[in-house]
């Protein structure tokens, strides 16, 4: 459950948010999106309301607006081709080849075999997904960029080239992290602790957040552990909003809504 947020995130801003788990900062990213509405407040992309986008926008428009890959990334059955394009049909093989290239997905989209080569979803590691919805976002090109813990199964290196590709964009980028060095790259970094919500750079938070201070010893504790081979095993799909969704902070409101305070304002600008 949020409550009291007050947030706003300048066009072109990259924000990193961190937080215990549970606490509810996917169910943040599902509210910049517009797969929750408030229950008070609002939450505004663009100076229009998140919720309604969808209602007013064609999904080609929507997905250049606004876009959130999740923890579980969803790929179908079909060309990687078609698996890249779908939210952008028209692009041209160079813009595709230029996504594929600036995430770091390359070697997986060669392994497979190519653009026209088939997906087989079961047979791709949890990796494989990740990085195959990182390039399809990439290409899309969208205004509002929010990654929930979206490269959670890739090693750090590949991590850091998705990020930058995306902060080089020069849209909005919003990642719910789990590792420090993503923290660190942010220009600013939003602290979820369920009875405060705490915003600045990191040596501020360094200073003034315990819960802040606690989270980055977590993450200096926790031994680095390589990435899964793209071609083995995956987990199996997973919904739109992944970790710290509505069922870990209790039951959602009527018609999928969140509670959030009267007070609370977020409003992230394309």
């Amino acid at each position: 459950m949020l409550r009291n947020v007050d947030l706003h995130v300048p066009a072109g801003e990259h924000l990193a948010v961190v937080g215990p788990s549970g606490i509810g900062k996917s169910i943040l990213a599902g509210l910049l999106c517009g797969l929750l509405r408030p229950v008070a407040g609002a939450v505004q992309v663009g100076g229009r309301p998140a919720a309604d986008l969808a209602a007013i926008l064609r999904a080609d428009e929507l997905a250049a607006v606004r876009m959130l890959i999740p923890q579980e990334a969803y790929v179908f059955a079909g060309t990687v081709w078609a698996n890249l394009t779908y939210l952008r049909p028209a692009a041209t093989a160079e813009q595709v080849a230029s996504a594929v290239a600036a995430v770091g997905a390359g070697a997986l989209v060669a392994r497979l075999g190519g653009p026209s080569a088939e997906v087989r979803p079961a047979e791709l590691s949890a990796g494989g997904p990740q990085l195959l919805a990182l390039a399809r976002a990439y290409l899309s090109a969208a205004r509002v960029v929010v990654l929930d813990e979206a490269t959670c199964h890739l090693d750090p290196a590949a991590e850091r080239q998705a990020e930058l590709a995306f902060a080089a964009q020069g849209g909005t980028l919003v990642v719910i992290v789990h590792r420090v060095s993503s923290a660190l790259r942010a220009d600013r970094i939003l602290v979820l602790d369920g009875s405060a919500v705490t915003v600045g750079e990191h040596q501020a938070l360094v200073s003034s957040s315990p819960l802040y201070r606690e989270l980055l010893g977590h993450w200096q504790a926790r031994p680095l552990t390589a990435a899964p081979v793209p071609d083995g095993p995956t987990a199996p799909d997973g919904p739109a909003v992944a970790n710290g969704s509505a069922a870990p902070n209790g039951p959602a409101a009527p018609d999928g809504a969140v509670p959030v305070a009267s007070a609370g304002q977020i409003h992230p600008e394309c």
